[in-house]
């Protein structure tokens, strides 16, 4: 018995709920009617969602749906240079697997971007990103792990994500937005399971504290 007391705590173990087995199935059923499952993989895959019992049981089913929308092949995101004359690479996804990944600084963002986390880290910093588009759409997942999204104050946001046993956010601003007609949107929509997914604005780098006021 005092081996199993000290036994590390393993939120896999944990029993999912009925509601927890809901989430996953209408996200199974969203990726059917996009044309990533078929409907025999369908019915497998929801036999397989209401048999579940632990989380752990849960991960599996849906570790190759994270990205719930069109993403566009990495050969397709943009090059574009920076004033400086310098190349600003473009990247289609980030994923972290047991490890942190981070885009930040001058960079391309496609038009779609992928995030995933499978026990890791990955930031998505879009303050001076350059974006291919008016609208740009994040599909952004976690699997006991996280996803940091941050936009800059002149940037709509639209967070649309399935949280089980998890989060999926926009948090609170720390600079005030600046957004208007002519704004560029981004887009989150995805899913976190026993992780989380945060969307926040935040002032440009380099920001002295002393002008951000009460945020």
């Amino acid at each position: 018995m005092g081996e199993i007391e000290n036994r590390p705590h393993d939120p896999s173990l944990m029993r999912v709920s009925d509601a927890d087995r809901q989430r996953v199935a209408e996200v199974l059923r969203e990726a059917a009617g996009e044309g990533r499952l078929d409907l025999d993989e369908l019915d497998e895959r929801l036999d397989l969602t209401f048999a579940a019992k632990t989380y752990g049981d849960l991960v599996p089913i849906t570790l190759d749906l994270q990205s719930t929308g069109p993403v566009t092949p990495p050969a397709a995101a943009p090059v574009r240079r920076t004033s400086s004359g310098l190349p600003a690479v473009g990247h289609a996804s980030s994923t972290a697997i047991m490890g942190e990944v981070k885009r930040q600084g001058v960079w391309s963002v496609p038009e779609n971007h992928s995030a995933f986390a499978l026990m890791g880290s990955v930031v998505i910093d879009l303050r001076q990103a350059q974006l291919s588009a008016r609208e740009t759409h994040i599909n952004a997942s976690s699997i006991m792990g996280e996803v940091k999204i941050i936009v800059p104050a002149d940037m709509h946001v639209v967070v649309d994500g399935t949280p089980i046993m998890g989060e999926f956010t926009q948090q609170k601003d720390k600079t005030p937005a600046e957004v208007g007609p002519g704004s560029p949107t981004v887009r989150v929509r995805g899913m976190a399971l026993m992780g989380s997914v945060n969307v926040q604005r935040q002032p440009a780098p380099g920001t002295p504290k002393k002008f951000l006021g009460s945020y």
